[in-house]
């Protein structure tokens, strides 16, 4: 059991602080959502900007644990990058299905999340985080 939990360390550190992240996002969203009345999508923005942050930090100290000094500006350009496109997926995705289709805005919620958390994995693993030196883990 213990060389599955390391193997697959960089997997279940990711799903935990990606649970941590989809939680700071969720609180932020539902504040701006519910409390300022603000649209799905206009929630979404700003809820995005405080989770990218906090998931930027845990992702490189902790998930891919960068050690990258001299490359951390490109790491960042390459992290908010990938965000942003992941932002517009979820944005989109809100804006349809809860904006205009009107259709359950928790349950398309969680549908974004999931969405944007296997594509910035794949983004963080093969592309922000890389050891610089390998193509490809």
């Amino acid at each position: 059991m213990k060389e599955l939990l390391l193997k697959h360390k960089q997997l279940i550190l990711y799903v935990f602080f990606g649970g941590l992240t989809t939680g700071v996002n969720a609180a932020v969203y539902f504040f701006v959502s519910w409390g300022f009345d603000a649209s799905a999508w206009l929630s979404s923005v700003i809820s995005w900007l405080f989770a990218v942050c906090f998931a930027f930090v845990v992702n490189k100290l902790f998930v891919f644990e960068s050690k990258s000094k001299s490359g951390v500006g490109k790491e960042i350009v390459l992290f908010f990058t990938a965000r942003i496109v992941s932002l517009l997926l979820n944005v989109g995705i809100m804006w349809v299905f809860v904006d205009i289709l009107e259709m359950n805005e928790i349950l398309f919620f969680v549908i974004g999340q999931a969405v944007v958390l296997v594509f910035n994995y794949i983004a963080s693993k093969f592309v922000i985080f890389r050891k610089r030196g390998d193509k490809q883990e």
